[in-house]
Formats: C-alpha cells, structure tokens, sequence
C-alpha cells in the first residue's frame, strides 16, 4: 500500500471477528469489538535502506512483541498500547477525521464481513454435510 493510513506515525492492522453458527441457511454474527495491532516503529515509505525493519512493516504481534518499542496495555480501554480495541482506533479516527463516521465503517465492515461469508457459503455448506450428513439443523455447527 503506498501511503497507509497511520496512527501516531504507526502501522496497524484491524482483527474483526465473525461467528458462522449456521451453513443451511446461513446465519452469522459479526462481534462489535474486535483489535487493533499496531507495528512497532515509526513507519515511513519501503526503502532499500528499511525493507528488513519487521518492526516498521508488520503488524504481527509475535514479531512486535520482542520489540524494544512494544507497550504493553495497561487495561483494555488503553488508546496508546501496541494492542488496542477496535472501539478505541475507531472513536480516534472519527475524533480526528472529518467526515469519518464510526457507525457507518463498522456497517461496510459488516457488509464485507456477510458478503465474504456469503461468497463460501456452498462450499462451507458442503463440507459440513460431508462431516455431518444426519444434522439437518446444523445444531453442530460452530
């Protein structure tokens, strides 16, 4: 990504979760709090000079963790640690974007979410009634 969007000079990444309880018919329930994972050092443009810098490029926390940087959360309403809510990153941006609303990004991210879900839902339906061809009503399913 060219110029990703940063939050105190840093990369991040959003972790939203989703529970499929159903294949036949589809039924899905989207969390509303998910993480945010933050890298470690300040980033600034892919260079010959930083490509090796995980720190700076990824947002992975089993890298960030052995960091020098990484700050560990005091509580989870912490808005400045390596790990953050989802709440928390999204309440920042609206507070410091204009024209960024919390409510409706967290509608487009549920509408990726059921669309994705959707996409895969013959073959998420298919292997299920592979492994469970007698539950007719995905009482298993989780």
């Amino acid at each position: 990504m060219h110029k990703p969007y940063l939050i105190d000079d840093l990369k991040f990444d959003l972790r939203v979760y989703v529970l499929v309880f159903g294949v036949d018919p589809l039924r899905v329930f989207m969390f509303k709090e998910g993480l945010a994972r933050f890298a470690t050092e300040t980033y600034t443009g892919p260079a010959k000079a930083n490509l090796d810098n995980l720190f700076m490029h990824l947002t992975n926390y089993a890298i960030n963790k052995t960091s020098g940087n990484f700050v560990k959360n005091s509580d989870v309403d912490d808005d400045g640690g390596s790990k953050r809510t989802l709440t928390t990153v999204l309440e920042f941006m609206e507070e410091n974007e204009p024209n960024f609303s919390k409510e409706d990004m967290l509608e487009k991210i549920e509408d990726i979410c059921t669309k994705t879900v959707i996409a895969v839902q013959p073959a998420l339906s298919h292997a299920y009634r592979t492994c469970q061809p007698d539950d007719l009503e995905n009482s298993m399913c989780f």
